[in-house]
């Protein structure tokens, strides 16, 4: 037999006694009757070495040239069931065995590999906690010689020797496998793990151990990742979740956790590049370990669907990333509530320490993940709404913007349930004041659960469209796309809701809000942003079914064809409803002029020609003329060749109007003689007009732009 890690090979390895007559001692001391594990050749006893023979019987067995010696015996547990101990010649037996077994294990083809590993095994579920100076030496040879074991009976014996030391010494055992688990690790490593996980005896043991692993790995790389492989393979086997029933919530949110870890090492938050869609996150291995065990645990707990959603939202790709893991955290929330609520009780109780941690990954991921599943109204109701609503308020104080953010959200999530309205004087103030934040974060959470406060039976209307008049406006006209969008979405909401009073002649500061922002929504007909130009589209929609305006046709067309007919018609309402507001449009435009987007520009320009040609002098003052006039001249240098053409048409418009009115000193507009004789206004005529086809200029009295 050849000499390796195992120490010299023995002859007689076993002493008096043959591997059977040991396996029918083993058997009946447990009460079990005794029959050989498989048909087949079994090793033939050896030949008693003669007294005076050298290393034979004066020599003590031994396990890489350390002699072996029984451990010293243990005390049992309290209250633990009392074992028969053995006598010394059974315990130097079990050594000889386990000797034995290693030198079958190195020789995958020695006869007696099968009967010495099952015999092995026996003895190990009888008193395997006699042999813990054995364990590392065996599991290391388990880990070599495996994979050369042929397929069957002998390899399953083997890994039975495996799941029997598991059960009195799992620790030892995952500290032995745990090194070798590498991403260049042998397969054998796999196999074993996966062994352990199949058996119902074992399997939650080492699951309790690697979970151990992972959580003091913090200054190791090395070991985190072999760790969190190690639990991706047992998890991947049908059944294991089932062992994870106690710690599941512990062991989801130490994975979430750890991609927290991994995705700010690999980019720390110092970093001012932001990351790009093709920059994924930590390193691949170790990144896709994680998410891989993080899928293997939802799914064997029936958590399929939530898969799937993360899959669907890209809530994976989020999870890994420095910048995005919280909106990931929130994502796999949001699907844990739709679809899988057995578990949202666990997670919520054993959220609620970790929200104090002093660990910034623990304790962010706690508070996204406490955020989220506020959004299940069982598990919310949990905790008393008040102690929600002290903790999500207190988080508004916190200097860490994100803390902010995840608060708002919070309160955004606990105004969709029933009954939470009654909150509203606490909770608006800590909204309404987020709307003024340099974060979008902030402000697109402080819209939404403003948004969700309005969806609530019996929501304050009144009160919003007081405290919205002021902070609303400006953020119309927000630079960064998102907020524009959501507040022009709020606005609809709340038009929406307040409907029935604004038919009825109620509710004047939303009357007064509605026409404050109307020049803003019908420009943004036109944003380059795909959303803002939806949300504005509906919101106008929602303003016309309310007022009532009937306009909902020209609103529809200008926003899909940017008709200037219909643009025409909108203009002639306005002038004829709202006569006194018609400066107050006209300044609201000039303002748009001046926008570095050309689209908007454009709009602004056609909208400033149609109202003032629908306006009557009295409607309009000089000063407003003469600087609409001076800004409509500069656009007629716009780079822009449509903008330049439009300003031409309106500041045409404007000096018409002008001619009509009492000229003031200092005016630069041509003077007619006598203003009485003064042509009738012609309306005036853009580029790709449909009035250039159907309306031809003579019918206008106007020989054309210019």
């Amino acid at each position: 037999m050849a000499r390796g890690m195992w120490g010299p090979a023995r002859v007689a390895p076993v002493g008096a006694l043959t591997l059977t007559a040991l396996a029918e001692g083993i058997r009946a001391s447990q009460g079990q009757p005794w029959g050989p594990p498989a048909p087949g050749p079994q090793p033939q006893p050896e030949p008693e070495p003669a007294a005076g023979e050298p290393g034979r019987a004066a020599t003590a067995p031994t396990v890489d040239g350390e002699p072996l010696s029984p451990p010293p015996p243990q005390e049992p547990a309290p209250g633990a069931p009392q074992q028969t101990p053995w006598s010394s010649w059974e315990e130097g037996a079990l050594a000889d065995l386990a000797v034995y077994t290693a030198a079958c294990l190195e020789e995958a083809g020695f006869v007696g590999t099968q009967a010495t590993a099952f015999t092995l095994s026996s003895a190990l579920e009888a008193r395997g906690h006699r042999l813990e100076d054995q364990v590392h030496g065996l599991v290391r040879g388990l880990l070599a010689q495996v994979p050369h074991l042929a397929e069957g009976r002998p390899r399953r014996a083997a890994l039975r020797v495996l799941s029997a030391l598991a059960l009195e010494h799992s620790r030892d055992v995952v500290s032995v496998l745990l090194p070798s688990h590498t991403p260049r690790a042998p397969r054998a490593a796999t196999e074993l793990w996966r062994s352990l996980s199949r058996n119902q005896r074992v399997n939650g043991q080492v699951l309790v151990q690697l979970l151990w692993a992972l959580k003091g790995s913090a200054g190791s790389q090395l070991e985190a990742l072999a760790a969190t492989r190690a639990l991706g393979e047992m998890l991947a086997v049908s059944g294991c979740v089932g062992a994870t029933r106690g710690f599941y919530p512990h062991l989801l949110l130490v994975l979430v956790t750890q991609l927290h870890k991994l995705a700010w090492d690999a980019h720390p938050p110092d970093t001012p590049k932001v990351w790009a869609p093709s920059h994924r996150g930590p390193p691949h291995s170790h990144a896709s370990c994680t998410v891989e065990a993080l899928k293997a645990l939802l799914t064997g707990d029936g958590g399929r669907m939530v898969v799937t959603c993360m899959e669907q939202a890209g809530g994976w790709r989020r999870l890994v990333g420095a910048r995005t893991h919280l909106e990931g955290v929130l994502l796999l929330a949001s699907a844990l509530v739709a679809h899988a609520d057995h578990h949202l009780r666990g997670l919520f109780a054993d959220l609620l320490p970790r929200l104090r941690s002093t660990d910034d990954a623990q304790r962010l991921t706690a508070m996204a993940f406490f955020t989220g599943l506020l959004q299940s109204r069982p598990t919310a109701r949990l905790l008393r709404e008040e102690v929600i609503l002290e903790r999500l308020r207190a988080w508004q104080g916190d200097p860490e913007p994100t803390v902010r953010w995840l608060g708002l959200l919070g309160l955004g999530h606990l105004a969709l349930n029933c009954g939470k309205v009654r909150h509203a004087t606490t909770l608006l103030p800590a909204l309404l004041g987020a709307l003024g934040e340099g974060d979008p974060r902030l402000v697109d959470a402080a819209l939404g659960a403003l948004q969700r406060v309005l969806l609530r039976p019996r929501a304050p209307v009144r009160l919003l469209s007081v405290e919205l008049r002021p902070r609303l406006p400006p953020l119309l006209d927000d630079a960064r796309d998102s907020v524009r969008a959501s507040a022009v979405g709020l606005l609809g909401t709340l038009v929406r809701r307040g409907r029935g009073g604004l038919r009825v002649g109620l509710r004047r500061p939303l009357r007064k809000l509605v026409l404050q922002s109307f020049v803003p929504l019908l420009l943004r007909l036109h944003d380059p942003s795909p959303d803002t130009a939806e949300s504005a589209e509906w919101t106008l929609a929602c303003c016309d079914q309310a007022l009532p305006w009937g306009l909902l046709e020209e609103v529809g067309t200008e926003a899909h064809y940017h008709s200037p007919e219909a643009l025409s018609r909108v203009c002639h309402r306005l002038v004829q409803w709202y006569p006194s507001h018609v400066p107050s449009l006209l300044s609201q435009t000039q303002g748009y002029l001046r926008s570095p987007q050309s689209p908007l520009r454009l709009a602004a320009t056609l909208l400033t020609g149609f109202l003032v040609h629908h306006s009557s002098p009295s409607h309009v003052n000089q000063d407003l003329l003469d600087s609409l006039f001076q800004d409509l001249g500069r656009l007629q240098s716009d780079p822009e060749p449509a903008v330049a053409a439009a300003a031409r048409v309106s500041g045409q418009q404007v000096a018409l109007l002008a001619r009509v009115q009492p000229q003031p000193c200092g005016w630069r507009l041509p003077r007619p003689g006598r203003p009485s004789c003064l042509p009738a206004r012609p309306l005036p005529v853009y580029a790709d007009s449909p009035f250039q086809h159907c309306s031809p200029p003579s019918r206008w009295g106007c020989s054309g732009p210019g």
